[in-house]
């Protein structure tokens, strides 16, 4: 009987650390190949036109990123790339160096039932950007002075919150 009692609770607390996951669909719709990268899930791959990457990124996730890099090379893990390289490595486990249209996310918020998410192009741009969530509203981003997107440290308006258990569109070259 303690048995079955310890597996409803284990069972309840995966239930609830898992409900407010999301998962973001990153695609690239521009005429050329770009190397998308996530932290602190880790990550990148290359994408082609037309191509899309997913990602899940669980509940808790604090200060998340995802950029687009460009004139990359690699061979076969390392390289380096023209903008937003993160130390030479195909899937960035840091940030990337400017210039980077930065799509930054927190997932269970500081109230843990919401979402927050904004562009940033704070340390330069460099690929034209959408992020989306899918109970939000669309920012986008289509040049240095985007004003979807944070251009300096302090513009606090920029930063918008989404329910949890959201779906994110990240799109570059929308």
């Amino acid at each position: 009987m303690a048995a079955s009692s310890v597996i409803l609770v284990l069972l309840a607390a995966f239930a609830a650390a898992g409900a407010n996951a999301a998962t973001f669909t990153i695609t690239n719709n521009c005429g050329y190949t770009i190397w998308p990268a996530a932290t602190p899930v880790g990550g990148g791959v290359q994408l082609n036109n037309g191509d899309s990457w997913v990602i899940n990124v669980p509940a808790g996730t604090s200060s998340g990123r995802v950029w687009g890099r460009t004139g990359c090379t690699f061979n076969g893990n390392t390289g380096s790339c023209a903008t937003g390289d993160c130390a030479g490595a195909l899937a960035c486990v840091l940030s990337g160096q400017p210039p980077l249209t930065l799509a930054e996310f927190t997932i269970g918020g500081v109230d843990g039932s919401n979402d927050y998410y904004d562009i940033s192009v704070i340390n330069g741009f460099n690929i034209g950007m959408d992020f989306s969530c899918s109970t939000g509203v669309n920012l986008h981003c289509g040049g240095p002075g985007c004003p979807d997107a944070y251009l300096f440290p302090t513009d606090d308006t920029k930063t918008h919150a989404c329910s949890g258990n959201s779906n994110y569109q990240v799109t570059f070259c929308a």
